[in-house]
């Protein structure tokens, strides 16, 4: 079935980002928020079905805040506070996964499987 899911590193510590805060976007409108589970993925996929529709998107992970809630201190305004990743959905009967690398200073991304 058609999907959309994420997963996010934490490439500082070596962990799954659990307990991150994401957002996914639409046409500049919040279609759905949650926060990672220990595995650092969302519990459910964030499209899947009849909700996936051709188009741009837009994940926000809450980086800056993550790593505020795992004790690091950093500078005001942080280097990096929201990473915001716009990436298009083509074929609405794939399977998209939009993994994160996150550290307080980079990030990666790829179309994942």
């Amino acid at each position: 079935m058609a999907s959309l899911s994420t997963h996010v590193l934490d490439t500082a510590h070596g962990c799954p980002a659990a307990g991150m805060d994401v957002s996914l976007w639409r046409e500049g409108r919040c279609v759905k928020r949650l926060s990672l589970n220990a595995d650092g993925r969302a519990d459910a996929p964030l499209l899947q079905g009849a909700e996936m529709q051709a188009g741009v998107w837009q994940l926000r992970f809450e980086v800056a805040a993550y790593f505020r809630s795992r004790g690091l201190s950093l500078p005001e305004p942080p280097f990096l506070d929201v990473v915001t990743l716009d990436f298009g959905i083509a074929d609405t009967t794939a399977k998209y996964h939009v993994p994160l690398l996150v550290s307080p200073w980079s990030h990666s991304t790829y179309r994942g499987s």
